[in-house]
C-alpha cells in the first residue's frame, strides 16, 4: 500500500525497539499521533530477544492499542520506524527468511486486517524517531 499525506483523517505511528547485545535484554515504544498531537506514548521491557524482534514486537504493540482503542473514524495509519529492515519486510519489498520474523509479520497482517488494512510503513532516520527511542531507552536504562 502506498503511504500518502493529504487531508485524509490519519493517524500516525512512531515505533522502535531495541536490544542491549544481540540478543540482550530488549524493550519496545510507540507513540501515537492525531492530527500533530500525541494521544498514546506506550514504552516497555519485552525480555531478552534480538533487535530486529524488538523492532517488530514494537509495531504489533501499537497495532494492539490500536485495535483496542481506536475510536476515531480513520482514512489511514502510517507507521514511521527507523529500521528499515522491518519497514521493506512490512511493505513486502524484502523476502522474510527468518521463520520467527515470518510468524510476527503474520501476526502484524491479522491486526491490520482487524483494523480495516489501511496501514503503511515508512522508513525514517533514526533522528527523526527519537522520540519513539527515546521511550525504549527510558526503559532499558531503569535495568
Amino acid at each position: 500500500m502506498k503511504c500518502f499525506y493529504g487531508k485524509k483523517m490519519e493517524l500516525r505511528v512512531f515505533t522502535d525497539g531495541g536490544a542491549r547485545g544481540n540478543p540482550g535484554p530488549a524493550a519496545v515504544g510507540f507513540l501515537v499521533q492525531k492530527e500533530g498531537k500525541t494521544v498514546k506514548r506506550f514504552a516497555q521491557y519485552i525480555g531478552e530477544t534480538t533487535n530486529n524482534v524488538a523492532e517488530y514486537t514494537a509495531v504489533i504493540k501499537a497495532l494492539e492499542w490500536l485495535v483496542a482503542n481506536s475510536k476515531w473514524r480513520i482514512d489511514k495509519i502510517v507507521f514511521f520506524l527507523d529500521s528499515k529492515l522491518v519497514a521493506s519486510q512490512l511493505n513486502g519489498l524484502y523476502k522474510i527468511k527468518d521463520y520467527k520474523l515470518r510468524n510476527l509479520v503474520v501476526k502484524a497482517r491479522e491486526l491490520e486486517r482487524e483494523i480495516g488494512g489501511n496501514v503503511c510503513y515508512r522508513h525514517i532516520p533514526r533522528e527523526k524517531n527519537r522520540e519513539a527511542d527515546s521511550l525504549v531507552n527510558s526503559v532499558l536504562d531503569k535495568l
